[in-house]
This record gives structure tokens, C-alpha cells and sequence, in this order.
């Protein structure tokens, strides 16, 4: 039985959200998926319906800062590139085959399994993938990062320094 060539592909995945702010959550999620991929392209949502703390410009800014050792970790180029389209357009626009979905809890299961099966209706050719957060991460939400923050709070534990230090810096004024 001879064997089959199978030509040399690429697996491009992309991992989407408003990362407002980028925190560790987002951080372990990106390591994990950088190692199943040959190229990961982080889409910065332009979301300004959740009244982001940062501008659009300063959250692609800060993910470039805090994925930086990642990248240089797995030997790769992680591509971080701001978006303000349907997300399977954008997907197909980066050429990613598959998008990265981290999930934290069941209630994270509930909306995200409605959003992969309304993505895979309008493009069966991109896959959804969910990756758990580990279990140091799962409680970590950008919201509540950023209320704990507002009210006073540590919240060094939840986000990397260069992010903690630009968040200190926005509610301090």
C-alpha cells in the first residue's frame, strides 16, 4: 500500500478578545495555544461597546509587550493585529484555520458553544478550539480586574507588570 503525500500545512489559529486589559488568564491561554501552532495571530477587538479602559491602539500595544517572551519561547512570530469585523471574516482574512477560545468556568461554556456554532454556520472551514484556563487562572476576568483595581485593590497577581503598572497609572490619573 503505498502512502499518501500529504502537502506541508501551516496551522494558523487565532485567538480573539478585547483584552481590556491583557491579563495572566489571557497570558497562560496564548502560551498553550502558541504550542500547538506553527503561527498565532492575537485579533484585538475593537469593542468599544464594553467601554474599554485603553484605547484599541494601547491594548495592541501592551498584548505586544506581555506576549513578547512567549514568542521568543517558542521560536516563533505571534502576530498581534486590531479588528473591527465579523470574527470568522477577520479569521479567513489572516488565513487562520482554527480561532482560540479559552475557557474559565460553565458559564463561559454556555456563550462561547453558541458563538462557535454561529462561526461554524458561516464558516465551516474555520474550527473553534477551547482551551481551559489553568486552575490558577480560571477566576481571572479582565472586568473584575479592573473594578478590583478601581476600588483600591491588589491586583498584581492577576495581570503582568508592564499592564499593572499602565492600569495603576490610568484610574491613579
Amino acid at each position: 500500500m503505498a502512502e499518501r503525500a500529504h502537502p506541508t500545512t501551516r496551522r494558523i489559529g487565532l485567538y480573539p478578545g478585547t483584552f481590556d486589559p491583557i491579563t495572566n488568564g489571557h497570558l497562560d491561554v496564548i502560551a498553550r495555544a502558541a504550542r500547538l501552532l506553527d503561527r498565532l495571530v492575537v485579533g484585538v477587538a475593537m469593542s468599544t461597546g464594553k467601554g474599554p479602559l485603553f484605547t484599541l491602539e494601547e491594548r495592541v500595544e501592551l498584548v505586544r509587550v506581555e506576549i513578547a517572551a512567549i514568542a521568543t519561547r517558542n521560536d516563533m512570530v505571534i502576530d498581534v493585529i486590531p479588528f473591527d469585523t465579523l470574527l470568522v471574516d477577520f479569521a479567513r482574512a489572516v488565513g487562520a484555520s482554527m480561532i482560540v477560545r479559552g475557557l474559565r468556568a460553565v458559564s463561559d461554556f454556555d456563550y462561547e458553544i453558541q458563538m462557535a456554532g454561529m462561526n461554524y454556520r458561516m464558516a465551516p472551514d474555520v474550527e473553534t478550539v477551547f482551551l481551559m484556563a489553568s486552575e490558577t487562572h480560571q477566576f481571572i476576568a479582565s472586568r473584575l480586574v479592573k473594578e478590583v483595581a478601581k476600588l483600591g485593590g491588589d491586583i498584581s497577581s492577576f495581570v503582568p507588570p508592564t499592564t499593572l503598572e499602565r492600569i495603576l497609572q490610568r484610574i491613579r490619573g
